[in-house]
């Protein structure tokens, strides 16, 4: 959320600090302050120039301007604008000005010395008009009317959630009086406001979605440009510069956060502005030009011919304000926060009217704006009249609430010592009325604009006058409460586990979304009706629950190999898997991948590698390969009998390199953990080993041959180590030789060297007997 400093400096007295200082403040006493960024430092350079004469540079479109600056005197300019012409006034770039990330200079264009420029408002951040230079009144070397540099305050969205107020410069400029010891100006007269019969009737069907509508019609309206200093006020907090009309409606908004609306009055049918629930299957065509097909959820503001806007959200187009517009009605409104919300989500359509009012609008605000908006409107539209006096249609306004606040309670709470004197201070600064309830007791009234969502119990208050005084004026202490450690959670530990051990073998983790789209399930052969459906998604892409991490890790895996040559990454996730009834179920899962664009790092080998830190002894069984796995490399990982996950690689076709995914089930694995270490003690006597070269199939697996020779050599065998395999002469077709070491040793005593050959014996008896030979 965008602020102006020079906004918020109009509507307080005496304020004497810097910017830079002014966001400090507000960060450690009101909201987050991410930044304030210098905004038109360039306008302290640029002045009103007058064109003496335009002369054409050969056939192209560049003209040579002779511009009286009156500051810097007379320039030669290149100007390629259309509307470049003798007589007119614009405004002068000298050079040495930084534009836009760029300095200004004196350039040769067209065998022509430019000394500066001529600028369009888009150039200048004016406004977004690109099309010509600016067209100006006034006297050469004066500045641009109204245009001076500003400093822009980002503030946080997510910390003013809680506070509709703060939506607006007022309400910031509020904040800023009462932490600076400055006076804050009213920019409302509601005097201004006509009585009488108003010509237009508001009708509200629903008062709990709508509790105030307030109307005024006008006429003699001229509809054009607004002038320098409203466009640029609206380009400095990110609002788009329209017309004259519309641009106030925005500069009310920014102002006292009371989004509005005009209607082109002569467009409507019927004598009356009805705000009720849209009729299933009608369709509204928005300013955007977007068409919307509604339902009986939203709310829509109609005329007798049907919704003429999408209630808090966006107008329609078929009434909106054009260039010939004579007549209009401006709509100040106050709606349910949480039906706006839902509609705006629904229709994926979220703006800066809908932001505040899902935020619970002030309904006192409603009248204040029109106020703000005729004022406005008579200083950029000369000649417009009010038809008639306010429409105003609602439910009574809600008495302002109480609160009883024990001085005492407040300062235990606090942690330091407060006077009543002081926290009537803080309090009526930020405009809450306070009188004395009884000894050591304050009643307090909340004002209407922090009653909607805000301030609601003594707890609140708290809050209040505790950041007022500064956090950083607290002494810390923990509160002296009986604290109990929360219940062991094995699974957490042993995620916690999980992670830890992949970090140590070099892979980085990734988050990402739990939702998928229909395309992404279907690219790894899942059906999207076996999803859940997310009712609300975030994007058309991200539709679904996953089932599986693998689509989302697929694309980290092509973002990351645009920059990488090799990468190693992991996800622990949850696996969303929808049931015939109730719940879906959830799998915490975990999914490594391991991409190399040149193949050159076996990645299989590697993730195989991490199974077996994860689960000692675990074992990887081919089998067959999936659409999206590679046709020969692909398997199950068993773990003490049990399939725990998958180790493949991915086809070919999908990416250009390999990448190697394996994804374990966590779940299955934290169920076939021990329960505890057993002691084994250390082997007092030394053991023996042996070479054997088993001759097997060539396709015969290797670990296969380890098991059948330990099951042989059980139990005196201690370990089984694979070394080499050989294929080729003295050895027929279709042959090979695997090489094992096997060490043998007893727990109470030395094995001896005819010992040792009967084991050694005995294995090769019984592998011959399976239907082996040996290389002896």
């Amino acid at each position: 959320m965008k602020f102006s400093f020079n906004w918020i400096r109009q509507l307080t007295e005496n304020l004497h600090v810097s910017p830079q200082d002014l966001g400090r403040l507000i960060t450690t006493k009101t909201a987050e302050c991410e930044g304030v960024d210098a905004y038109g430092e360039h306008l302290a350079h640029v002045c009103v120039a007058r064109v003496l004469a335009v002369e054409p540079i050969g056939s192209g479109r560049n003209k040579k301007v002779l511009v009286e600056t009156g500051r810097y005197g007379l320039k030669t300019v290149v100007c390629g604008a259309p509307n470049c012409r003798p007589g007119m006034v614009s405004a002068y770039v000298p050079p040495g000005t930084r534009l836009d990330g760029r300095e200004i200079g004196v350039a040769v264009i067209d065998g022509v010395a430019s000394e500066g420029m001529l600028a369009s408002g888009a150039e200048l951040g004016i406004n977004r008009d690109a099309s010509g230079i600016l067209e100006l009144d006034g006297e050469p070397g004066a500045p641009l009317p109204g245009c001076e540099p500003d400093h822009v305050l980002e503030i946080d969205n997510k910390a003013i959630t809680h506070r509709p107020d703060l939506w607006g410069h007022h309400g910031l400029a509020r904040e800023v009086a009462a932490i600076t010891g400055a006076a804050l100006r009213e920019p409302v007269r509601l005097d201004l406001l006509p009585e009488g019969a108003a010509p237009v009737r508001v009708e509200i069907e629903d008062l709990e979605l709508c509790p105030r509508y307030s109307a005024l019609a006008l006429e003699n309206v001229t509809v054009g440009p607004s002038p320098l200093w409203l466009q640029y006020r609206l380009q400095a907090v990110g609002l788009n510069p329209i017309n004259n009309v519309v641009d106030v409606t925005n500069y009310v908004m920014a102002e006292l956060a009371q989004p509005m609306h005009a209607f082109d009055w002569d467009l409507l049918r019927g004598p009356a502005i009805c705000v009720r629930p849209a009729r299933d299957g009608e369709r509204l065509l928005a300013l955007n030009e977007q068409e919307y097909r509604l339902d009986q959820r939203d709310l829509v503001i109609a005329d007798a011919r049907g919704p003429i806007a999408l209630a808090g959200v966006i107008g329609g187009l078929d009434t909106g304000i054009h260039e010939g517009t004579r007549r209009i009605v401006l709509e100040s409104a106050c709606f349910q926060a949480s039906s706006i919300r839902k509609t705006s989500s629904r229709h994926k359509l979220r703006t800066d009217a809908s932001m505040r009012f899902e935020k619970a609008q002030d309904p006192v605000n409603t009248v204040r704006g029109l106020a703000r908006a005729l004022e406005l409107l008579r200083q950029v539209c000369p000649g417009i009249r009010v038809a008639g006096g306010v429409a105003d249609a609602g439910r009574p306004l809600p008495v302002p609430p109480s609160i009883l606040l024990p001085v005492e309670w407040l300062c235990r709470k606090l942690g330091r010592a407060v006077e009543p004197a002081e926290v009537t201070r803080i309090l009526k600064r930020l405009g809450f009325g306070v009188e004395e309830a009884e000894p050591g007791a304050l009643r307090v009234t909340v004002p209407s604009w922090r009653a909607t969502r805000d301030v609601s119990i003594k707890d609140d208050l708290v809050e209040e006058v505790g950041r007022m005084i500064g956090y950083d004026a607290i002494a810390p202490q923990a509160p002296a409460v009986v604290v109990a450690p929360p219940p062991p959670s094995p699974e957490r530990l042993f995620h916690r586990a999980v992670r830890r051990t992949m970090v140590e073998l070099g892979f980085t983790e990734v988050y990402n979304y739990s939702f998928v789209g229909e395309e992404q399930a279907r690219r790894f052969g899942m059906d999207p009706a076996d999803h859940v459906r997310v009712a609300n998604p975030i994007g058309t892409d991200r539709t679904l629950l996953r089932r599986s991490l693998l689509p989302e890790i697929f694309e980290n895996i092509l973002e990351n190999s645009k920059h990488y040559e090799h990468f190693r990454i992991f996800e622990i996730g949850r696996e969303i898997h929808k049931q015939p009834a109730g719940l879906p179920r959830e799998i915490p899962h975990m999914m490594a991948a391991i991409y190399s664009r040149q193949g050159v790092e076996d990645g299989l080998m590697e993730l195989k590698r991490a199974a077996e830190h994860l689960m000692e002894g675990c074992e990887l069984c081919p089998g067959f390969s999936r659409s999206y796995e590679h046709p020969a490399r692909a398997g199950s990982v068993v773990w003490r009998g049990t399939v725990v996950g998958r180790l493949f690689e991915l086809h070919p076709s999908l990416l250009e390199g390999r990448a190697a995914v394996l994804d374990l089930d966590l779940q299955v694995m934290l169920a076939l953990q021990e329960d505890g270490k057993r002691y084994r003690p250390i082997r007092r006597f030394p053991a023996s080993a042996f070479d054997l070269s088993v001759i097997a199939d060539r396709r015969e697996l290797a670990a296969n041959l380890s098991r059948q020779l330990a099951d042989l050599a059980a139990p005196e065998l201690e370990a089984i180590t694979y070394l080499r395999q050989y294929s080729g002469p003295p050895l027929p077709e279709g042959k090979k030789s695997v090489s094992f070491r096997l060490t043998v040793a007893a727990p109470d005593r030395t094995l001896s060297s005819e010992e040792v050959g009967a084991i050694r014996a005995r294995i090769i008896e019984g592998m011959r007997a399976r239907g082996y030979d040996f290389r002896l």
